[in-house]
């Protein structure tokens, strides 16, 4: 079997809304490799650009200029698609019921495809230089060799741990909590810095019984853990619908009951029927650990979904957008609380 690999090379800050991005074209999975990170004084030009006037002039290719002199900050994103002799592409996407289904591109057709995407990125962020390149690779396992890269971790006493490992004897002694995650292709693992920021906002604001919103839940991992310390009730709500089977699969790893999470699949942000569905009024507790340009237009509609008093964890938020967030927060009428750092990634939490 032969796999044509699509190589795209961006910037560190943009490898998750790129990945994201590219799994509505049928890009399920990437391999990324990441170089040194940019300095500050990098990040911060890259970051002053306003969310909300955002110009092509301001976010084109030129803006790749700012990555700092040989491959700082630089990252590669390699997607794979298995090809016929015939040099036909196989790949798989949801129509609008979210059915599976398969579809077929010639690679000119899945590098046009691609571009587009890159190109519609471009209106509000900094990806880099965007270039595409394309090749052919052998039959290799590339679907599992990820799995070398992931290992059980310690998010204070909460034991982050895939299937194929085992916890030691001194894990079982530091563990109060251990969270059984396999995030497969298509979602993260809690790793990162954003996540963890906001396992530590629900480990201190969850009391117990707490109704849970998870605004981007991909694999579960925020709502798993928020039932872990003791909430009564999660909502997820996701994009894609690859978040189904993974959120399955993690609820059942990590012992939860359908009844305790439940999952729904749509924009929260325009939809008025998820919007319904999610409900008005009756959460205690709404997390989004997602990039800056959704919770911008997102973060209006929170006050709306929490009960009076309620809390609202965002993360996903690079430094340099700290502002831009807390004045989302503020014009949504909501009490800033707390700003929250872990290494250069920001968690705003406020109160209705």
């Amino acid at each position: 079997m032969k796999w044509m690999r699509f190589r795209i090379r961006t910037n560190e800050e943009s490898e998750d809304i790129i990945v994201s991005s590219m799994m509505d074209i049928g890009l399920e999975g990437a391999q990324i490799e990441d170089n040194a990170p940019l300095t500050a004084a990098d990040k911060e030009q890259m970051f002053t650009d306003d969310l909300q006037d955002a110009d092509d002039e301001e976010t084109g290719v030129d803006s790749c200029a700012v990555v700092a002199p040989g491959e700082d900050g630089v990252a590669y994103l390699n997607f794979f698609v298995e090809v016929s002799d015939e040099n036909i592409l196989t790949l798989h996407e949801y129509d609008e019921n979210g059915n599976e289904v398969e579809v077929f591109r010639t690679p000119d057709e899945m590098k046009a495809n691609i571009k587009e995407v890159l190109d519609e990125l471009r209106e509000f962020s900094d990806i880099g230089d965007g270039t595409i390149s394309v090749d052919i690779t052998e039959d290799v396992d590339w679907i599992n060799n990820w799995k070398q890269y992931f290992h059980k971790f310690f998010v204070d006493d909460v034991l982050v741990i895939p299937s194929w490992e085992e916890p030691s004897e001194k894990d079982k002694e530091k563990a109060n909590i251990t969270l059984h995650i396999d995030p497969g292709t298509a979602f993260g693992t809690g790793m990162h810095e954003t996540t963890q920021l906001c396992i530590r906002a629900l480990r201190k604001y969850v009391k117990g019984g707490e109704e849970i919103l998870d605004i981007g839940t991909g694999s579960g991992v925020l709502s798993i853990l928020a039932l872990k310390f003791g909430a009564g009730h999660a909502v997820g709500t996701d994009l894609d619908p690859c978040s189904e089977p993974a959120v399955a699969d993690n609820k059942k790893q990590n012992d939860i009951e359908d009844k305790d999470f439940d999952l729904i699949i749509g924009n929260i942000i325009d939809d008025k029927k998820v919007q319904d569905e999610v409900g008005y009024g009756k959460y205690d507790i709404v997390v989004a650990n997602i990039l800056p340009y959704v919770l911008v237009p997102l973060t209006p509609i929170v006050p709306g979904l929490l009960k009076d008093g309620g809390i609202y964890i965002t993360s996903g938020i690079i430094e340099a957008k700290e502002e831009v967030i807390v004045k989302a927060h503020k014009d949504a009428g909501l009490e800033i609380l707390e700003v929250t750092r872990q290494g250069e990634w920001v968690s705003v939490i406020s109160k209705k």
